[in-house]
Order: C-alpha cells, then structure tokens, then sequence
C-alpha cells in the first residue's frame, strides 16, 4: 500500500492531466458513436441500432451541406482577412512608436472580453445604420472583426519573442527589406501566424451568436444545428461533427511529425 500511495505522488499530475483529457474528449466521443446510430425518432439521444446509413450519405438531409458549404466559405475569407490584418497590426504594436499606441494596445482586446451578445447587438446596429443589406458580407464583415483580436494576440506574442539581431545581421549581409522579412522575418513569425489563423477559422466556423444577429436571411451550420434541434437532430450532424474532429486531429498530429522532423534536422 505504501509503494502505491508512493507512485500515486509521483504521478498524480500524468493522472490529472490524463483525467482532464478524457473529460474533454467525451463530448466528441458521444458524437462519434452516435454517428453510427440508427434512431427510430426524429430525435438521435439515445441508442437504437448500429448504422452506417448516415456515413454513406452525408448529405441527406436538405441544406445541411449547403450550410456546411456557406460556413466554411465565410471561416476561410475571415480567417485570411484577420490574419493579413493581425499580423500588420501586431508588427506595428511591437516594433513602432505612436500616437495612442497603449489605447490601441487596450482597446484591440474589448472583443476578447465583451460578451458576444452585446458585441452582435452592436455589429447589427452598425449595419442597420448603415443600411447594409444582412447576409454573406456583414456575416464575413463580423467574423473578422471579432476574431482580430485573437490573431493580434497570437502574432503579437511571438513577435515580442523574436531577437532583432537576426534581421540586422541579414541586412549587414547585404540582404533588402523584401529579402529580410520574407526569408527571416515571415519564417520566425510562421507559427505564430499559424496559430493565429487556426483560431480564426475555428472561431469563425463555430460562431453562433453574432452570425444569428447579422445573417438576415443566411444559414451557417451552426445555425441550421440550432434549428434543427427543435424539430429532430440528424444523424449527418453526428457525421460532419465527427469527420472535423478527425481532421483537426490529424492537423495537430501532423504538426508535432513536422516540428519532430525539423527538430532532428538541426540536431
């Protein structure tokens, strides 16, 4: 018993982290196998019988691909917009002096902290004074505002990290502003544009509140999962759900080979 309780100290962080885990993986593993459920209602929450039916089309039900279509349409364009955006306003925050420099440097994270609801209240009292017609744009128009700040906060921290001395010691080499910045400056600051980006588009895509706001008349995903479920949840939900884990999975663990690569590389 003592050399048990001796091992438990000396793990009990592996073993809450693992716990942890297992307590944010569960929403995704209900999905999955409910994906491969066969309900017999229009409502797919408890178990009836192992299908494939739904895997094989995962486009049966109307205008859920449609919605999966618009929603990842509008999380690429707002994830590039934010992204160019960001990572300027972030090079201008770290690396030059202005005028009201600390207001910009507080105001840039209000969208982090404001509550979506009052932030898609405001967006959808811009509009209507402005007399936007609500759909795709002010949607897309919206999405990039509110995730600016996330990749301004990513960038701006991996720029912070950055030593200066890399880019001086390229221009003594004779190398051009377009050279620094695309072969010393761009390569340094990649992972954290990346991570930047991947917030965005995982932002984007699962954004419900400000969208419903703004959208008018347009149904992103998340909106067509939220009106579905007042009248019988699909099993295709389950389906899609379960192929975007798969794939950010397989992003990440792709990313971890390549960084391990690289690592060995310069070992």
């Amino acid at each position: 018993m003592a050399a048990f309780f001796r091992w438990l100290r000396r793990n009990v962080i592996v073993i809450a982290g693992l716990l942890t885990l297992a307590y944010l993986l569960l929403p995704n593993v209900v999905v999955t196998v409910f994906s491969f459920n066969k309900p017999k209602g229009r409502f797919n929450y408890s178990w009836q019988e192992f299908s494939l039916d739904a895997w094989k089309d995962p486009c049966g039900v109307a205008d859920m691909c449609g919605s999966l279509s618009l929603s990842l349409q509008i999380a690429t364009w707002a994830t590039i917009g934010a992204t160019v955006l960001g990572t300027m306003i972030a090079f201008a925050l770290v690396r030059y002096r202005f005028r009201a420099r600390g207001a910009v440097n507080s105001l840039i994270f209000l969208p982090m902290a404001m509550p979506e609801v009052v932030m898609a209240a405001s967006l959808l009292t811009l509009f209507l004074n402005m007399g936007a017609q609500l759909g795709f744009w002010t949607v897309l128009i919206a999405h990039i505002m509110f995730c600016l700040s996330f990749v301004v906060t990513a960038v701006k921290a991996r720029v912070m990290s950055m030593d200066p001395r890399l880019e001086q010691a390229a221009q003594d080499l004779y190398a051009g502003p377009v050279q620094t910045f695309l072969r010393v400056t761009l390569p340094i600051a990649a992972p954290g544009i990346a991570a930047g980006a991947l917030l965005a588009f995982a932002l984007s895509f699962d954004d419900f509140i400000i969208t419903n706001f703004n959208a008018g008349s347009t149904v992103t995903f998340p909106m067509f999962v939220w009106g579905s479920a007042q009248r019988g949840t699909p099993v295709q939900i389950n389906v899609i759900g379960t192929a975007m884990f798969l794939v950010a999975v397989l992003l990440v663990l792709s990313g971890m080979l390549i960084g391990k690569r690289r690592n060995k590389q310069a070992n």
